[in-house]
């Protein structure tokens, strides 16, 4: 046998004894979290238990921001305990530009979000000062203000007109609808209006800005209050910063559009922290000359 051969020999054997080497497993990086354990703040990124958040009234520990929440956990942190009555509950949306498939996403949102409308308005007391309230729910295609919402804050306004009580509007939207075309932008000359007429009658207007308040809410109703507030940290503003940026060629400060950005410039009057805010508008309807209602207790409004 020549040499040659004697080490091809070999070295087939070699290759026979060798065992193949298994795929190497993929270490674990880490565990799966459950669903709405955990909150991460979109300002700072700080991570908290969800229950932790919400026990301090949505509000990120580290930074302040005070964020998004619903009707029903801004009603029961503003409104006296069981005063609260809807008004215009039976208003709903139709489809008056024919939109593709319109109809069928706002009765998808009617079933998840609880309500029927972006906007709920009605009477309630706070610290027994009998007040018409509205607050806007972003949960509900980002509270953008259709013909319904315009109308629903446009009958809060002539009932508060009427009844000589001042309004509490909380504020939350993405602007007008799209899917309503010129029709909800003629919301923002309609509420203007009633809120004119409810100056005009000596009555006050409060408006709460909270996250976000941008577009053509913006534009109208949300910056006609008497006396403008802000929670903390919140998005306020008109046009996104990159279609400013864009267009007037310059570069934005890094705070721009907050409330505090907005307070220093004189957009808004004053921050407010959520856990002060029932105390607060109780000392701005006294400051008003607006007296205790000590019998409401809630019911049909008249």
């Amino acid at each position: 046998m020549a040499i040659e051969d004697l080490f091809k020999v070999v070295k087939d054997r070699s290759k026979a004894d060798v065992k193949p080497k298994e795929p190497k497993q993929k270490k674990q990086t880490g565990v799966e979290i459950p669903k709405g354990l955990l909150f991460k703040c979109p300002r700072c990124g700080t991570v908290v238990y969800r229950d932790d958040f919400e026990r301090n009234r949505s509000v990120c520990s580290a930074c302040n921001y005070h964020s998004r929440i619903g009707f029903r956990e801004r009603l029961e942190m503003t409104a006296d305990k069981d005063t609260f009555t809807e008004l215009d509950s039976g208003l709903t949306t139709l489809n008056p530009i024919g939109f593709p498939d319109y109809e069928e996403k706002i009765a998808e949102l009617r079933r998840s979000c609880g309500i029927n409308e972006a906007v709920i308005t009605g009477v309630c007391s706070i610290h027994r000062y009998k007040t018409v309230i509205g607050i806007m729910d972003s949960n509900f295609m980002m509270a953008s203000m259709g013909s319904v919402v315009g109308e629903k804050i446009t009958r809060a306004f002539e009932y508060a007109t009427e009844n000589k009580l001042p309004v509490v509007l909380f504020t939350a939207s993405g602007g007008a609808r799209m899917q309503e075309g010129i029709i909800s932008l003629m919301q923002m000359a309609k509420t203007s209006g009633a809120i004119a007429r409810h100056s005009e009658a000596g009555q006050l207007y409060v408006s709460v800005m909270t996250d976000p308040t941008t577009g053509g809410v913006t534009a109208s109703f949300a910056s006609l209050g008497d006396i403008i507030i802000a929670e903390p940290k919140v998005l306020i503003g008109f046009a996104g910063r990159r279609v400013i940026q864009g267009t007037i060629k310059q570069q934005l400060p890094d705070d721009f559009q907050s409330a505090e950005f907005m307070l220093e410039n004189g957009f808004v009057d004053m921050i407010v922290e959520r856990k002060f805010m029932r105390p607060t508008l109780s000392k701005i309807f006294r400051t008003h000359n607006y007296t205790r209602d000590e019998e409401y207790r809630g019911g049909a409004a008249k």
